[in-house]
């Protein structure tokens, strides 16, 4: 399943900042705004997989993953 996040970019000064309006705490800034879209899909990807791994964590043994689209 591919999923779309909305990155919220904007030039502040000489930095490029940014973040993910669908997941808090991914947020990035870099000089340039081609380097701020990178960081961020690379930030973003880091984020789903800790939370990924925190949850399967959490969850013990004997658990069953369902995918779910909205």
């Amino acid at each position: 399943m591919n999923q779309e996040y909305t990155a919220v970019v904007k030039q502040d000064g000489d930095w490029w900042i940014g973040w993910i309006e669908e997941v808090p705490g991914v947020n990035c800034q870099e000089p340039t705004r081609q380097e701020l879209l990178q960081s961020l899909r690379i930030t973003l990807r880091e984020a789903i997989e800790l939370n990924r791994q925190d949850a399967l964590c959490a969850a013990g043994s004997e658990y069953m993953e369902e995918k779910i689209a909205v």
